[in-house]
């Protein structure tokens, strides 16, 4: 199987390449995780361990690997697509067998001293699958996708979805279901299908429910009735609410965050990396972290509305759907508007395997980006 890894055959594709790179995008990502290390250095004072510095060398790993996957064509993706959804079924399949227990799941497979997070690669893996499906199945479809039609992309979505409830990980279940179906409306649905689909998750989420973990369900309980057990299920979510609002409109400054430093505040590096920042740096330096992300999203969504083909526009708004569900969710969750389900926020929380799917969706955008003048 062939490689493409330049524009085309000439001496100035490379040159090519890099006037069609999506300078903005890097700007923004660089911009991101440098912030992201800063309050990781915040967040990890009362920590063992530096995580800060791991943090610094798995983006530095993410970034060459982003820079790599810029010079392959997006069509060899194209052509890649179900070795890797395959690869990631398999690893999901393992992590029942093979996976490690961490804090009560599992959701960890280690290859000697490395360990990794297969549910990660899983918010990738659906949505270059589905943007494979879509491209090849459109010289024959006319028309908005009807509820039939969207038997196998949404099978494709679930599959590794429900893999991933059973570690349990709910929330990394729900947001490669975001994925997927980020992708199904771009590629076209008609607006009965829509509410169709809109009941079915009520229906799904009512079938779920039994099967869900106590702590899970009591997390959702908790949302509801957030007074109900304050020092118990509801403790995470009061105690980041507390640090957010305690930040007011400028913050109390780096390293100042009383609840960051006495520890009261639960997986501050990880989950509530956000609530770190807005207790430090306050309304103003969350309006900027979120203006950036905005950007991010938007900058993404113009790649996916110039790609060439329908290939890449698809992967790209996959892609622009998982950084801006994983953001708006983690920000929903450590402010009390959404239940607590342990989403990272994309950049900024600690975290190898989420660190890398993050750069490595960023290198498809930036695969589909120098190409989109291409044919």
């Amino acid at each position: 199987m062939a490689l493409e890894l330049t524009v085309g055959g000439s001496a100035g594709a490379p040159r090519r390449l890099l006037a069609n790179y999506p300078w903005n995008v890097a700007a923004l990502v660089l911009v991101i995780s440098a912030l992201g290390v800063w309050n990781l250095a915040s967040a990890s004072r009362s920590a063992h361990a530096p995580v800060w510095i791991a943090q610094l060398w798995f983006m530095a790993a993410g970034v060459g690997l982003a820079a790599a996957l810029a010079f392959f064509d997006d069509r060899t993706f194209h052509r890649l697509a179900w070795v890797f959804y395959g690869a990631v079924i398999v690893l999901l399949l393992l992590v029942m067998v093979k996976g490690r227990y961490v804090m009560g799941a599992r959701r960890w497979l280690a290859v000697g001293p490395v360990r990794f997070q297969p549910s990660e690669l899983a918010k990738l893996a659906v949505a270059v699958a589905l943007a494979r499906w879509f491209h090849d199945d459109a010289p024959k479809r006319r028309g908005a996708y009807g509820l039939r039609q969207l038997a196998v992309p949404i099978a494709l979505t679930l599959l590794p979805a429900g893999l991933i409830l059973k570690q349990p990980d709910l929330g990394t279940a729900l947001v490669v279901v975001a994925v997927g179906a980020t992708v199904i409306l771009f590629a076209g649905v008609r607006w009965r299908s829509v509410a169709a689909l809109l009941g079915a998750v009520v229906v799904a989420g009512v079938l779920v429910w039994p099967h869900l973990k106590p702590y899970q369900r009591k997390r959702v309980e908790t949302f509801l009735h957030p007074e109900g057990d304050v020092l118990g299920a509801g403790y995470h979510a009061t105690q980041s609410m507390i640090a957010v609002g305690s930040g007011q409109g400028t913050g109390k400054g780096w390293g100042q965050g009383t609840q960051t430093l006495l520890s009261f505040l639960p997986e501050q590096h990880t989950d509530f990396i956000f609530s770190v920042w807005a207790e430090e740096h306050g309304l103003l330096g969350c309006l900027l972290l979120i203006g950036l992300y905005l950007g991010l999203v938007t900058a993404a969504l113009g790649i996916a509305g110039n790609a060439r083909d329908r290939f890449g526009q698809l992967l790209a708004a996959g892609i622009t759907g998982m950084l801006f569900w994983q953001a708006a969710v983690n920000m929903g969750m450590v402010v009390g508007l959404l239940p607590v389900v342990g989403v990272t926020l994309p950049l900024m929380s600690y975290g190898g395997t989420s660190v890398i799917t993050v750069f490595l969706g960023i290198g498809l955008l930036g695969s589909v980006a120098v190409r989109r003048w291409v044919n």
